[in-house]
């Protein structure tokens, strides 16, 4: 991972900050809908991006499941509450974990929400099965743990990419696990000073075959590699609204 090139990328938006609010307001209203239409198509939501985005304006989609909508209205929420956390720039916490996850599946399954799982799961067509259920608060803990102790020396789009792959390791959830991970990994990106990143639903197959090398058999280098690339990407829209060039020059 080309650590130095994300830094000065990161460097060339800073100096570009605090950014017009104008812009920030046109930029995140965008990428609300981008990230809430991808995170959610990666788990099977069938709704479009402009499906998705009259959703959020509050309109219903003739032939789509409440579920699909309350989908839709609840990521975006949950959006909202990462915004949120990431200007507290407090540490990550479970009550925040959970917070988050409680939002995903508010009104879908409102026994699950926020709690971890009291039963095992498998993961459809994933050799990885997740660790017993009776072992997730030490997973959890353990995880925790990393995330304050040794993942701080690391780069934090690499911290935020393996921590990312651990969190879906441990499927601390009976759903909405992916949701949850993504979700957090650009709430630390944005503590750190980066923009969110948007894992794309068309490269769904190659997302999990990430996450399947890094779960099964600790080979992060693939989902390393896709995470480089999309935070490369993340800062094009910046770019553009600054009516800079795609290098940021």
């Amino acid at each position: 991972m080309n650590t130095q090139n994300l830094d000065i990328l990161k460097s060339r938006l800073d100096a570009h900050r605090p950014l017009p609010p104008e812009v920030v307001k046109n930029l995140r209203e965008d990428l609300s809908v981008r990230w809430t239409y991808n995170s959610n198509a990666i788990e099977g939501n069938t709704l479009t991006l402009q499906e998705t985005k009259v959703v959020l304006e509050g309109i219903t989609v003739g032939g789509k499941s409440i579920v699909e909508h309350l989908e839709a209205i609840n990521h975006a929420q949950a959006i909202n509450l990462v915004y949120d956390l990431a200007e507290q720039g407090e540490l990550l916490s479970v009550h925040a974990i959970k917070e988050i996850h409680s939002l995903i599946l508010k009104s879908i399954d409102d026994k699950n929400a926020g709690a971890f799982r009291t039963v095992n799961v498998t993961i459809s067509g994933a050799e990885h099965v997740p660790p017993s259920f009776l072992n997730i608060q030490d997973e959890m803990d353990s995880f925790m743990n990393w995330c304050e102790g040794d993942g701080t020396s690391l780069h934090v789009v690499e911290c935020t990419a393996r921590g990312h792959v651990d969190f879906v390791k441990i499927h601390p959830f009976a759903d909405g696990n992916g949701r949850t991970a993504r979700l957090l990994m650009n709430l630390e990106l944005m503590k750190g000073g980066f923009p969110p990143v948007v894992f794309q639903a068309s490269e769904r197959l190659a997302y999990y075959e990430g996450l399947e090398d890094a779960c099964v058999k600790s080979d992060y280098e693939s989902f390393l590699e896709t995470t480089e690339r999309l935070v490369v990407d993340s800062f094009k829209p910046y770019w553009f609204a600054l009516g800079l060039s795609k290098e940021g020059l």
